[in-house]
Parts: C-alpha cells; structure tokens; sequence
C-alpha cells in the first residue's frame, strides 16, 4: 500500500483532489479535519485533556464540543493554539497509524492522508509520498472567503498559520497547480492517479 500525503494552502483545491482520487477503485482518503472533531468529540483522553487546558465550558451540556467557542478562543492567540495543537496533533496522528493498518488489512491499494497542516505535524514523515496543491495567493483567498463566506482578511489571518508555500512546494515530491478551472484539475488528479498505478 502506498501512503500519499495531500496538502495544499487554504482555498488551493486539495480537497477537490483529494475527491476526484476518491472515485478511482482501491483509494482510500481519510481527512485530518475528519480525524481531530471525531477525536475532540469522542476519544475520552482527548476530551479529558481539553477539559484541564480550556475549562468545562469548551463542552455544552449535551456534552458536544463547542467547536466555535473553542475556534474563538485560540485563534489570534499564539500560545491557546500551540497547546490545543499539542493535545489533538499527536492523537491525530495515533489515529492515522490504525488508519493506514485497517486500510491494509482492506487491501487498499493507496491511502490518501489530506491535511492542511501536513509538514507543519510532522505528517509528510509518516507517508510515501507528498504531493502539494497550489495556486496563487489572490486565488486562494478569494476561493476560501466565498466558501466559507468569510471576509477575505480571515483567511490571510488563517494563512498566517500554514507553511509558505514556496517552502512546501519545495518538500512536495509532486506539485498541483490549481490556477485553472475544475476540469483542469481533475485531468492533474487523473494524472496522480496514473502515476500512483490506479486507473488500469
């Protein structure tokens, strides 16, 4: 089985990639996003750790994670981010190690890991292969502010957070361009596929 670590600034289209690899027999994608809000909402250890660092108010009654409240709390806060990143990171990548052994015993052929933050973890050491998506900077911003329909300045503040893209550009074993329309890239994620083996 071939691990590939799929990463990409926001707005640059990884998830778009990371769906289009989806579709070919023997992928399997399993996101970092996926991972963390099931941990930070399930795994006792996790919550029991989010309890001591934010308090008891980072959970309603209902005992569901007030994820916005949370979100409020660490970012633009450098030191509340670094210690939520220190208790979910490392269970992500727990969980990611059973992932990849559930997806072998699965006799899948190529396990997807996409992760924004993917060198910034430590992630693209624990995969084959690392493969970027970019696209330029105004692009991306625009993209991610009407998807999430947030205000443009949001997201460069976001972006603060993740690897330059040059730098990741240069530790990708494979670059994306995403620059042009969907069609465009899908024929780049076709591209990957093949090259991956898959498709034939």
């Amino acid at each position: 089985m071939t691990t590939v670590g799929l990463t990409g600034g926001i707005g640059s289209g990884k998830s778009a990639v990371a769906a289009r690899l989806e579709t070919f027999d023997g992928v399997r994608v399993v996101r970092a996003d996926d991972l963390a809000k099931r941990l930070m909402a399930e795994d006792p250890g996790v919550r029991r750790q989010l309890v001591e660092r934010f308090g008891a108010e980072t959970f309603g009654l209902d005992g569901a994670l007030d994820r916005a409240g949370l979100a409020r709390r660490v970012f633009g806060d450098e030191a509340e981010l670094a210690a939520l990143n220190a208790i979910v990171h490392p269970a992500v990548r727990r969980a990611l190690e059973e992932t990849k052994a559930d997806a072998r015993a699965d006799g899948v052929r190529v396990l997807v890991y996409e992760a924004a933050l993917l060198f910034e973890t430590g992630g693209d050491r624990v995969v084959d292969q690392v493969v970027v998506v970019d696209a330029p900077v105004d692009v991306r911003v625009a993209r991610a502010a009407a998807r999430d329909g947030v205000p443009e300045a949001a997201v460069r503040e976001r972006m603060r957070h993740q690897i330059d893209p040059a730098a990741a550009r240069a530790r990708a074993d494979r670059v994306i361009d995403n620059a042009g329309d969907l069609d465009a890239l899908h024929a780049e994620a076709d591209a990957l596929a093949r090259a991956l083996g898959l498709g034939d």
